[in-house]
């Protein structure tokens, strides 16, 4: 867990950006990404020379070789080792600009290997201030980042100060809700796990952290690590920005290949990521419509229509493979939609799938960038049907205020959803309610009535309402202390009132003469 020193460290360096004129939180979060490429190179070449010293054997492919570095354009060149973040640190401020600019830039461009590798082709320093940037590599190298749970809470917090979220759908997802569709999930060894709207990877980080968690061989078996490190995680994007972003922060959680790549992913086909994947996780950008034109045509096959966030459904249903599971956030229209593309779609996923669970959220829990209703889908692909009830969850609370300040209802230890609550805690969060009653689908929630918060409905009685998934279609509400009266008591009381109103007109036309 991230310490109030560390924050500290963490605002100065952000204030410093804002200070020293880069006020847009994603170039902020980009530079930072670019520092922070640099200063892990020579972290990385450091632990090869130790490596190295000990078995007394040469540096197998070094970042940083002997000789000379000179890139197109410059005729002067400068040793490999000068742009090692830890000797260009302590240069003066215009010098280590200069190099900075000029050398290593270049250098990290050249640097294209691996997933985020690729995503530094097109790296650019915009802090054109040397003091700005001689005060970012000091506030950096201040914050300590040795080990990869400290590393992963310093970029999440840097993550979470991007407070221009929300333009062109690139909002983050509160962690706790991704949480608790990971936890839903449980993502094993042998899932191969795609958010095909990744963003900064939130979904992709959440995962890897729960498999690292609830499966701690994962990692020292060469078989099982390499999978984990290089095929079990990939995310789309159609933003750089976020394709840097989102790699770096999937390294600094400890994956060091994911696949992260550039895709428009309703615009572009896929052909080659058809049923290649055991789980997907996203909540992806529903900005309307597209047209049929740029729409790929592998989807208009699974449903027609130019709705993005049923697209979006259709992408996920030719993802995965038979027998994968997805949990998506989905905005409230696609539940009850009345359109022809609405009510297939939602047909398909009770008949032709296997339709798991619906989870309402509170239209709260996006602000301040949404108010919009939403709600987890949980489903399992099976081509051949299986959906005999369906789950349903209202959440109503999930640890923070509902208004634009999402502030905190609880202590830190009684937020997310492995929190242990107590009496009216459950009232503030609902989360660890949520999980537990998820893992009873099969059981005792089949007899849970439905007033409760969470009980389940047949799939033939969804059928019978035209395959309406609103939660409110299903949930039926008592009116206690209600006192029930003749149609005649309610005529008389009505007509005492409107004679009291009668007699307060004449008294009023009184006063006024």
């Amino acid at each position: 867990m991230i310490t109030g020193e560390l924050k500290s460290k963490i605002d100065a360096v952000w204030n410093d950006f804002w200070s020293g004129g880069i006020s847009n939180p994603l170039e902020v979060m980009d530079q930072l990404t670019y520092l922070l490429f640099i200063k892990g190179l020579d972290e990385a070449q450091t632990r090869a020379e130790n490596k190295a010293n000990r078995l007394k054997l040469p540096i197998e492919n070094p970042i940083f070789p002997d000789g000379g570095y000179t890139p197109d354009g410059l005729s002067e060149g400068r040793p490999y080792d000068d742009l090692r973040w830890s000797r260009f640190r302590s240069l003066p401020a215009a010098e280590m600009h200069a190099l900075v600019d000029r050398y290593v830039f270049p250098f990290i461009q050249s640097r294209a290997a691996g997933s985020h590798g690729r995503h530094m082709r097109d790296a650019r320093l915009t802090i054109s201030k040397p003091a700005l940037l001689q005060k970012a590599v000091d506030g950096l190298d201040a914050i300590p980042m040795e080990d990869r749970d400290t590393k992963g809470d310093v970029y999440e917090y840097m993550l979470s100060k991007i407070a221009s979220a929300g333009q062109n759908g690139q909002f983050r997802t509160p962690r706790h809700i991704i949480q608790l569709m990971v936890e839903m999930t449980a993502p094993t060894p042998g899932d191969v796990i795609v958010d095909p709207a990744s963003g900064t990877c939130g979904f992709l980080v959440a995962a890897a952290e729960y498999v690292s968690d609830h499966h701690p061989g994962v990692l020292t078996d060469p078989a099982t690590a390499k999978h984990f490190h290089e095929a079990m995680f990939n995310g789309y994007d159609f933003d750089s920005t976020m394709l840097r972003i989102g790699s770096m922060n999937m390294q600094l959680h400890g994956v060091q290949n994911p696949d992260i790549r550039y895709k428009d992913s309703l615009a572009q086909e896929h052909a080659g990521d058809i049923e290649a994947y055991s789980l997907v996780l996203a909540n992806p950008p529903f900005a309307g419509s597209l047209d049929y034109e740029s729409t790929a045509k592998d989807l208009l096959q699974v449903v027609k229509t130019k709705k993005t966030e049923l697209l979006f459904l259709a992408l996920f249903l030719r993802l995965l493979k038979p027998g994968g599971r997805a949990a998506v956030i989905v905005p409230d229209g696609v539940l009850f939609g009345s359109s022809k593309a609405h009510k297939e779609l939602r047909r398909m996923l009770v008949e032709d799938q296997k339709l798991d669970g619906i989870v309402s959220l509170p239209s709260g829990v996006f602000k301040p960038y949404a108010g919009v209703s939403t709600a987890i889908l949980l489903f399992t692909k099976t081509n051949s049907g299986g959906t005999d009830h369906v789950w349903f969850y209202d959440l109503q609370a999930d640890g923070r205020s509902l208004d634009d300040k999402r502030a905190p209802l609880l202590s830190e230890d009684k937020l997310g959803v492995t929190a242990t609550l107590a009496g009216d805690e459950h009232a503030r969060n609902n989360l660890p309610d949520a999980l537990a009653r998820w893992k009873q689908r099969y059981g005792a929630e089949l007899d849970r009535a439905r007033t409760d918060q969470s009980f389940s409905a047949t799939k033939a009685d969804i059928a019978a309402k035209d395959y309406d998934l609103s939660i409110n279609r299903y949930k039926e509400i008592v009116y206690e202390d209600l006192e029930y009266q003749s149609p005649a008591k309610i005529l008389d009381d009505l007509t005492a009132i409107e004679e009291d109103i009668a007699r307060g007109l004449v008294a009023l036309k009184a006063m006024l003469g």
